[in-house]
């Protein structure tokens, strides 16, 4: 089986989740408006480009549905369809969808997309290349920025190179920039996992993903002219500290249920940032940075909102309107005031800054068993620690080095999680996903 990292399940859809009626009682009807038809014109977009670079990624139209098993849920649906309708698209209410079990109700978004992304993203490379005056760098990791001065930005690498310019985007994921911008007080990441299986028993037509929790997504997808169905979900918040190590083993259960043939053939996780009100970051990274621009925050719905962002920024960039922009506005404060979820933020912070800091483990570095890793104690010390197979132990000290969260051990992918901003670290301590850009310290046995 091949383990792959920062994946994606690339359905192309403005549907996403039950999020309209929310949209609508959180933001206005015109904003909702805004909101659906700039990731209907992101799909419109992404074939326009597909055709006219000619790019071969697999891209083809599908419904998408959001479905659900449960009783209390088809009134939620029910309330969506009526919703969406009311901001002027065509979604209706189904109970019959072309999934291997009986549903209680969907709500099905016509005309929606799936591709493969990696080679979308190679027929854009080819296709920038083509033009003059345009670079690509690869395997340069930008760790600053710094101004503005004399109307330009200094962009900081990893070794030592910089590079001037009036206008930077960051388009890192998660913002390694945290002042002024303070994107870390109103975002969080999460976790999903996802499996690809083939199964000589048919296979659905269509995109889907439950409505509760937890979730569960299928569509099928092309690997070398075979079709292989990916169903992906059960999701948590990054570092949350419970046992994950059965995640895989849900979705091959479901899998193995309706297609008991199955070969699993793949399998991954990914990591996706959330926005406290649900709506992606998208235009200036603060009032005090001109010129200097982010996307961010797409809520596991990137396919669109990623364009969404480019075309925006663009915009923004060339002193042009965006007639989207207004739905998406970085600076806005409203995320603040979703006093819930801000709260749930600090308390994690708080409770990672310092109670569990307090907390000398009573384990020791021989109690970690090949294969495993916690934290325990060392040399009076609060320590994390894995063993590997051949016994070779690797110490780190488990503080994040973005903002200083204590980190929890992740027993499924073998990784050091931050639970307060998402960032993750492997067994040796290398910094893999961000905010984090700097390594962990190491202690030798």
């Amino acid at each position: 089986m091949n383990i792959l990292v920062g994946n994606t399940t690339a359905k192309i859809t403005s549907q996403h989740g039950l999020f309209y009626d929310y949209l609508i009682n959180s933001q206005g009807e015109e904003k909702a408006k805004q909101y659906l038809k700039a990731n209907e014109q992101a799909i419109q977009n992404i074939e326009e480009i597909v055709k006219q670079e000619n790019i071969e990624c697999d891209f083809e139209r599908q419904d998408n549905y959001v479905y659900t098993l449960k009783a209390e849920e088809v009134l939620k649906i029910k309330k969506e369809v009526e919703a969406v309708n009311s901001l002027g698209f065509p979604a209706k209410f189904v109970s019959n969808v072309n999934l291997p079990f009986r549903i209680l109700g969907a709500i099905e978004f016509p005309n929606q997309a799936q591709f493969n992304p990696c080679k979308y993203a190679n027929g854009l490379v080819r296709a920038i290349r083509k033009q003059d005056n345009i670079l690509i760098f690869e395997k340069t990791k930008v760790t600053d920025v710094k101004g503005p001065k004399e109307d330009n930005y200094t962009v900081i690498t990893e070794n030592g190179k910089t590079i001037k310019a009036k206008y930077v985007v960051l388009a890192s994921h998660y913002p390694i920039i945290n002042m002024p911008g303070y994107y870390f007080l109103k975002m969080y990441q999460e976790m999903s996992y996802l499996i690809a299986i083939e199964t000589r028993m048919p296979l659905p037509k269509g995109m889907y993903i439950n409505s509760e929790n937890p979730t569960v997504s299928f569509r099928v997808a092309q690997n070398n002219e075979k079709e292989l169905l990916l169903i992906g979900g059960m999701g948590h918040k990054t570092g949350e500290r419970k046992d994950i190590s059965d995640s895989y083993k849900k979705l091959e259960a479901i899998a193995k249920k309706y297609y008991p043939d199955c070969t699993v053939k793949y399998r991954w996780c990914t990591e996706d940032c959330i926005s406290l009100d649900k709506i992606p970051y998208i235009g200036e990274f603060s009032n005090l940075m001109p010129n200097m621009y982010l996307g961010t925050g797409y809520k596991k719905w990137g396919m669109t909102t990623s364009n969404v962002a480019a075309n925006i920024i663009v915009d923004k960039i060339l002193g042009k309107e965006n007639p989207y922009e207004e739905a998406f506005t970085s600076t806005r404060l409203e995320p603040i005031k979703n006093y819930k979820e801000l709260g749930n933020m600090v308390k994690e912070v708080a409770t990672s800054w310092t109670v569990e800091k307090l907390k000398i483990p009573e384990e020791k570095l021989q109690d970690i068993k090949p294969g495993t890793g916690g934290l325990v104690e060392f040399e009076d010390k609060k320590v994390g620690a894995y063993r590997e197979e051949n016994g070779r132990l690797y110490i780190v000290k488990p503080v994040c080095s973005h903002l200083g969260c204590e980190l929890t051990w992740n027993n499924l992918e073998k990784t050091w999680d931050c639970p307060c901003h998402g960032s993750r670290f492997n067994y040796k301590g290398k910094s893999i996903y961000d905010p984090s850009i700097k390594d962990l310290e190491v202690w030798e046995e």
